[in-house]
């Protein structure tokens, strides 16, 4: 606390300013400070989306999506304004900042914001619905936590029905609070499933490498960094260099794993697949699934 009220002395002496204390909101994002830690939530803006959208009073729903659910164009008929579903998913979009557990649904539906369809908006509201039934949830960074990290990172192969485009999925924890995930459509279709199982493990080689180089400038050690991955092929060739004649087309992002393996700087562990927890990042769980895994993303 100290060093802190240095600086807002050094601040106040060249600059005029006030200082308003501990940050409660931001840019519709709420925050406060407990014993336990310090949660993040969207309720306001949530509440404010829904009135909105004429969605206070609506039945709530128990997952954001229904399951199994495969989106793909011409899903349906054309929506009338398609600028209604625009603004909607943009809107959406900026959830995903404390709601990581609806990241899946708002990537699938922000690929028809070009032409939607009526089932497209259909599932939109389902998504709404789901948010009635969760406003207030949290994302807790805990204060009880170590400095260990690990993440878990998958891939589909071609799961996209109107691009056969893979998705990368990883999430990314400090101790116990999770701190940086993604759900993205790859860019080029991938032509085997060892190029499309790399290319996450090269997107979170590089995440994890700014995570501990960024945490280094605060002068804070990362003891363990362990990747989890479900496919045990994939992180035996990856530990041993002798594996290289089957992975032809993913060659830059394998070296590149294998230099950070080699370093030191990552460690690949295999899990099993009901432990993967990014599995609630690239697809339309059933509702036991999800409300298993949701908890762990709170």
């Amino acid at each position: 606390m100290d060093c802190i009220d240095a600086v807002n002395i050094q601040l106040k002496n060249k600059f005029k300013l006030k200082d308003l204390g501990d940050l409660k909101f931001f840019l519709g994002i709420e925050l406060s400070k407990s014993k336990i830690g310090i949660p993040m939530y969207q309720r306001h803006y949530v509440l404010s989306l829904l009135e909105d959208y004429g969605m206070l009073a609506c039945k709530s729903f128990i997952v954001p999506m229904l399951p199994n659910l495969h989106l793909h164009n011409n899903f349906g008929t054309s929506i009338v304004d398609p600028v209604i579903y625009r603004r909607l998913i943009g809107r959406l979009l900026y959830l995903t900042i404390s709601r990581p557990n609806i990241s899946y649904t708002i990537h699938k539906l922000s690929q028809f914001v070009s032409k939607p369809c009526t089932e497209h908006m259909a599932d939109a509201n389902i998504l709404l619905r789901y948010l009635k039934h969760t406003a207030g949830q949290v994302i807790l960074f805990k204060s009880a936590s170590d400095c260990n990290v690990h993440a878990y990172v998958d891939a589909d192969w071609g799961f996209c029905m109107d691009t056969r485009r893979s998705t990368t999925r990883f999430c990314i924890f400090l101790g116990n609070s999770l701190v940086s995930w993604k759900a993205k459509r790859q860019k080029t279709v991938s032509k085997s499933s060892a190029e499309a199982e790399y290319r996450p493990l090269a997107s979170v080689s590089i995440e994890i490498v700014w995570l501990k180089n960024f945490l280094t400038d605060f002068h804070i050690s990362t003891p363990h960094v362990v990747i989890y991955y479900d496919n045990q092929v994939t992180v035996q060739i990856t530990s041993n260099p002798s594996h290289h004649e089957r992975p032809k087309h993913p060659n830059i992002d394998l070296h590149f794993v294998r230099e950070h393996v080699e370093k030191g700087t990552v460690k690949l562990n295999h899990i099993r697949k009901h432990h993967q927890f990014t599995d609630i990042l690239t697809k339309s769980l059933p509702r036991t699934s999800f409300l298993s895994i949701s908890p762990r993303w709170a």
